[in-house]
């Protein structure tokens, strides 16, 4: 089988947590080169590959297949779109881009230059998200009314980091407001409305540290928050439906395992019984109830394969509608009202 030979951008958190392991354990993916400053430490996971100092020298290697971003946000787009007019397909770190102006014209030169270009939303892949997207397709508890994601912390310190300071792209809208996005509208597609209220709640915060989105669909509802005061563990997931409702505790295990260097294999998606979310059907008593095994590589796969066919697993056409929806939340917060799709679609 001829591998996908593949240049990696940035050899940060990201690129060494969520990146690297899985493209290393994955037959589909030959690492050719890293631009990065860090060549010792890429010498470490890469043995063999070559470390660039800039992407355009990396750009200039013919025989590299696959490029993936994982630079600052700010820089995704001038980044993508250097690599798409170098004929190369692109995977993108999310979010993205920041803006859908950026979204727009990333695909249509990807249309120009007959390139693919995927997003990087590996939170489709949790199991606890997978378990739930079954339960919905199953109609096991009947049609869905309310579904609240939380994605919260405590980190009641504004850290000296990129993502907490002013710039485009920075932000924790940007940052797990993309994945609780993303999943919304893999869940139940577009709303018809949103109002979102944008928090700047730390002392000295210089950027958004939290948010609360309320998504309409019709008379049912979708609640996205994120706070940086949260102790404990409130629910990750709500799902109420008319037959019953699903509650799920806790985070998918795989991040945390790829951080502590776990080998990747099947157990590293598997949850422990003790974490299982809670199923409760009208008029029977509440069960655990399994949760489906988590899936990164299985991203990977996706995009091995979708390079080939056309269809990648997360692609710019996703990736708009996220963008849209992140601005149609910070148009709600500052002007106080609701914001109807129409307004987004124009």
């Amino acid at each position: 089988m001829t591998t996908i030979q593949t240049t990696l951008v940035g050899f940060g958190f990201s690129a060494v947590t969520f990146h690297a392991p899985l493209i290393q354990s994955l037959p589909e993916y030959t690492v050719r080169q890293v631009v990065s400053s860090q060549k010792d430490k890429v010498a470490t996971v890469f043995p063999e590959a070559k470390v660039i100092g800039t992407l355009e020298e990396a750009l200039q290697d013919e025989q590299t297949e696959l490029v993936i971003i994982t630079t600052p946000t700010a820089l995704h787009f001038v980044m993508a779109k250097q690599t798409i007019e170098a004929k190369k397909h692109v995977l993108l770190e999310k979010p993205a881009v920041v803006t859908m102006e950026e979204a727009i014209e990333l695909q249509r030169l990807a249309t120009r230059h007959g390139v693919r270009v995927a997003v990087y939303q590996n939170r489709r892949y949790d199991g606890d998200f997978l378990t739930m997207e079954q339960l919905i397709e199953m109609n096991e508890i009947g049609d869905w009314q309310l579904f609240e994601s939380r994605f919260d912390r405590y980190r009641p310190v504004v850290r000296d980091r990129w993502r907490e300071k002013p710039g485009p792209g920075s932000g924790i809208l940007f940052d797990l407001g993309s994945h609780l996005i993303d999943q919304a509208l893999a869940l139940f597609g577009e709303p018809d409305a949103v109002v979102g209220d944008v928090l700047f709640q730390r002392d000295g915060a210089e950027t958004d540290d939290g948010f609360h989105i309320t998504l309409f669909y019709g008379k049912r509802r979708v609640i996205l928050r994120s706070n940086s005061f949260i102790q404990g563990s409130p629910p990750r997931f709500e799902l109420h439906a008319t037959r019953g409702s699903y509650i799920k505790y806790g985070m998918d295990p795989q991040e945390a395992r790829l951080a502590s260097g776990q080998a990747v294999d099947a157990s590293i998606g598997q949850e422990e019984t003790a974490d299982f979310g809670y199923l409760k059907i009208a008029d029977h008593p509440a069960e655990r109830l399994a949760t489906l095994s988590g899936n990164y590589l299985g991203f990977y796969k996706a995009l091995a394969a979708g390079l080939k066919t056309g269809y990648v697993p997360v692609d710019l056409t996703d990736a708009l509608k996220t963008m849209q929806l992140i601005e149609a939340v910070r148009l709600s917060s500052e002007t106080g009202r609701k914001i109807f799709r129409k307004e987004w679609d124009q």
